[in-house]
């Protein structure tokens, strides 16, 4: 029979930040797989997506959230209440900023968001690896003179640099707790979603303007072939209107290929079987802006 850990610390750390500041990088470095999808157009994470990181004292549950900005449709309405409902639900917050980027009207408007909270807030100083040593204890200070941080930790999400002390330092502040999750389980997403986001993940990566904000994939179908190793996966790219889906798919269908080929490598990857990807895209005109598309596409209020 197996001895429980009188000893054991558990809790939920929301991690907040602008858009772009390395919030999904991080939450892959330390679950040591990707569950959150990254991509350099800003507003990339749409909902939240928890990253578990158990050990034999501790089980610390990650809450990347959508970078915070000023909405323009229902959707980022969505994201944006998404974002500040995690933080009343959290044992710690770490308020993620760029190390390469000063201090600026955002960032502001996020401390005076969490200015009256009672959770202990982290200033989580990410992307290290870009500037000199020397520049830290003035880029520390410009957020330090404005807000009484519990603790600050410069790291570097991307090379993990400095990521085992922040995990050190945040156990600190956890109470002894329960296990939410088994030890082998990284995230509380099912395969469904991380699929879908890996999909959206591409299209990201290879258009521009404003195609990727016009996004959503849906999964129509998922299913293992009897007596072999292939799982089928039916994927439906939706866009806003006609033009974009020329773009998605491309001269001849080549952009939709790519987009395949390389989401296919990933979706691999996460279930650890061939996999067979057919995509295709279809218009929904503005349905970033229809309560009803928004929750047939995953976004639901009332689940957070």
């Amino acid at each position: 029979m197996q001895q429980k850990n009188e000893s054991f610390k558990s809790g939920f750390i929301s991690i907040i930040g602008r858009p772009n500041v390395g919030k999904s990088t991080f939450l892959n470095q330390v679950v040591g797989q990707k569950i959150a999808i990254m991509s350099d157009k800003p507003q990339t994470t749409r909902n939240k997506v928890q990253g578990v990181v158990t050990t034999d004292d501790s089980q610390l549950v990650f809450i990347d959230t959508p970078g915070i900005h000023k909405p323009k449709h229902k959707l980022g309405d969505f994201m944006m209440k998404t974002a500040k409902n995690t933080l009343k639900e959290v044992d710690a917050i770490m308020f993620m900023v760029n190390a390469d980027e000063p201090i600026g009207r955002g960032d502001r408007f996020i401390m005076e968001m969490i200015e009256n909270t009672e959770t202990p807030v982290f200033l989580v100083i990410n992307k290290i690896d870009l500037v000199h040593p020397d520049e830290l204890f003035k880029i520390i200070t410009s957020y330090t003179s404005e807000y009484d941080f519990a603790e600050t930790v410069p790291i570097s999400a991307k090379n993990g640099n400095n990521v085992d002390r922040l995990l050190k330092t945040l156990k600190t502040y956890l109470l002894k707790g329960p296990k939410y999750y088994p030890d082998d389980q990284v995230t509380d997403h099912p395969e469904r979603f991380i699929i879908s986001e890996l999909i959206r993940e591409k299209v990201l990566n290879v258009t521009r303007e404003e195609i990727p904000h016009s996004i959503a994939v849906v999964i129509e179908k998922i299913g293992r072939e009897e007596g072999r190793d292939m799982v089928n996966v039916n994927a439906t790219i939706v866009v806003e209107r006609d033009s974009q889906k020329g773009i998605v798919i491309g001269k001849r269908g080549a952009l939709l290929k790519d987009i395949g080929t390389k989401a296919r490598h990933d979706i691999e990857m996460l279930l650890g079987s061939k996999v067979f990807l057919e995509l295709w895209v279809k218009v929904q005109k503005d349905w970033r802006n229809k309560p009803g598309q928004l929750k047939e596409f995953g976004f639901r209020e009332d689940e957070y």
